[in-house]
This record gives structure tokens, C-alpha cells and sequence, in this order.
């Protein structure tokens, strides 16, 4: 009698921890062409294509300069105000970019999900490293500027701390995935929360020393605004390419904390409600 050897059982998920990881890594083929849609339809029929990725911190951080740097005469730290504004704007458009799209990927494929079994946990990874195509773009275009900014004594002094950048952009698409996760967990039957995620995600940057220095915060709230996990992040960021600021490394160290706190949770609330997604989505 011929012996059958199954690869993939599908059963019922009930616990608190059934993240089944090892399936997702036998499923990273469809991860990667999962990846190569998203970037692709993106910039589909578009005239300037990826040029996008780059056009959109460009203007925000030129809209930023104006408005913060020269009517509200905000302190850039002693850097030019367009590199201050620049560098913040790469990471905040990352991470936003992998909340966003990931609080909506399940709602927006879910003609896809009622079809075919795969992990589902293959979507928001997608979106993660999808973003992170438009990043690397983005991060070229700021390396130009703090390589002449460097080169005509500007005040933008680089240092070794450069070397931890995939560690910095690492924590953001955690970060980012982690609360996509949450909300897209809740709003497969509360669409309501959909409609709230950009207008929460502007008020999160405000909240963020994207569009001003730390300097204009009171004393007394520091430590209060330093427990936003995005905040010791910008800031190390800041400290390794333009050489300003300082390094708080207790709050960096409790960012990581709330990262994979909130990482976490959202993978455990994910793998409570994957049972009867199909049915709310």
C-alpha cells in the first residue's frame, strides 16, 4: 500500500501562542512575490515610477523647513534645517508607510484569503519589506545630502554610530508591523478604527520630534515623551548622521521593550481572531 506523506496540515488555532513561525518560513517564496506585487502595482502606470518614494519626503520635508524652520523659527540644532527635517522624514514615512498599509492589508486582499490556505501572517511581513524597498530609496537620496552637508562644513558630522542603522530600521518595521497588526486584528470587524489609523498616525509624528528639535520640550515632560518608543530612535538616528543631540540609552533600551511588547501582542491578538476572520472581513 502506497504511503502518503502530507507537508501541510491545516487545523484549528485556539491558543493564546499558535504563531506556527516555521510555516511562515517555508512559505517566504510567497512572501517574496507578495513583495514584488505590492512595489510593482504601486508605481503601475505612474510616469515617474519609484521616483515617487522620493518625491513625497522631498516636499514634506521643504513644506517643514517653511513652516517650522523659517515662520515658527524652530531650532534645527545647528544643522541646516532641510537635512534635520530630511532625516526624521525617512524614518517617520517608513514606519507610518508599515502601519498603515499593514492595519488594512487583510480587509483590502480578502479575496485572496477566502481562496487558497496560506499563513497569514505572510501579508503584513509582505508589506514590511515591500516599504522597505521605497526606504532604501529614500535613504540613498539622504546619504547624498549628508555627504555634501559633511563635505561643505555644515555642521553635519556622521560618526560609527552609522553601523546601527539596520538595528534602527529593523525596531521601526517591528514596530510598525506590530501595530498594523493590532488594528487590522480589530478592524476585520470594527471598520470604524480604519478610518481613525492615518488621522492617529498624524498625530503620533506630532508627537515625535520629526518637525522640531527635543530642545522646545519642558523639562519636566521629557521623560514623559521620551516613552514614545519612536522617539529615542529618531534621535539616536539624528546623533549617528548629522552628530547632534545625545543618547539616552535607558530610553532606547525601554523603546525596545514597548516594541516587542506591543510586536508581541499584536501577533497574539492576530492569532485569536484568524479563526473567524474569514467570517467578520
Amino acid at each position: 500500500m502506497e504511503k502518503h506523506v502530507y507537508q501541510t496540515v491545516v487545523e484549528p488555532r485556539n491558543g493564546w501562542f499558535d504563531f506556527h513561525l516555521k510555516e511562515v518560513w517555508r512559505y517566504r517564496d510567497l512572501v517574496m512575490l507578495f513583495v514584488k506585487r505590492d512595489f510593482v502595482s504601486q508605481y503601475k502606470q505612474t510616469i515617474l515610477g519609484p521616483a515617487w518614494a522620493v518625491i513625497q519626503p522631498f516636499f514634506t520635508t521643504i513644506m517643514f523647513s517653511f513652516i517650522f524652520g523659517s515662520l515658527a523659527g524652530l531650532s534645527a540644532d545647528g544643522v541646516p534645517s532641510f537635512i534635520f527635517y530630511l532625516s526624521g522624514t525617512v524614518l517617520w514615512t517608513y514606519f507610518a508607510n508599515c502601519m498603515t498599509t499593514t492595519a488594512n492589508t487583510f480587509v483590502a486582499n480578502s479575496n485572496i484569503l477566502g481562496k487558497v490556505y496560506f499563513p497569514r501572517l505572510v501579508m503584513p511581513i509582505s508589506v514590511v519589506l515591500s516599504k522597505l524597498i521605497a526606504f532604501l530609496i529614500q535613504y540613498a537620496f539622504l546619504l547624498i545630502f549628508v555627504v555634501i552637508y559633511t563635505v561643505t562644513d555644515s555642521g553635519v558630522h556622521p560618526n560609527l554610530f552609522i553601523l546601527m542603522t539596520p538595528v534602527l530600521v529593523l525596531q521601526l518595521a517591528m514596530l510598525g508591523l506590530g501595530c498594523g497588526i493590532i488594528v487590522s486584528a480589530v478592524t476585520t470587524k470594527y471598520r470604524d478604527l480604519a478610518m481613525l489609523v492615518v488621522f492617529g498616525s498624524q498625530l503620533w509624528m506630532y508627537a515625535t520630534p520629526i518637525a522640531y528639535d527635543m530642545s522646545i520640550i519642558p523639562a519636566h515632560l521629557v521623560s514623559l515623551y521620551m516613552l514614545n518608543p519612536v522617539t529615542p530612535i529618531v534621535i539616536l538616528f539624528r546623533y549617528a548622521y548629522l552628530g547632534i543631540g545625545t543618547i539616552q540609552w535607558g530610553y532606547y533600551a525601554l523603546s525596545w521593550v514597548v516594541t516587542l511588547l506591543i510586536l508581541l501582542l499584536g501577533i497574539m491578538l492576530f492569532s485569536r481572531v484568524e479563526k473567524t476572520f474569514m467570517d467578520t472581513v
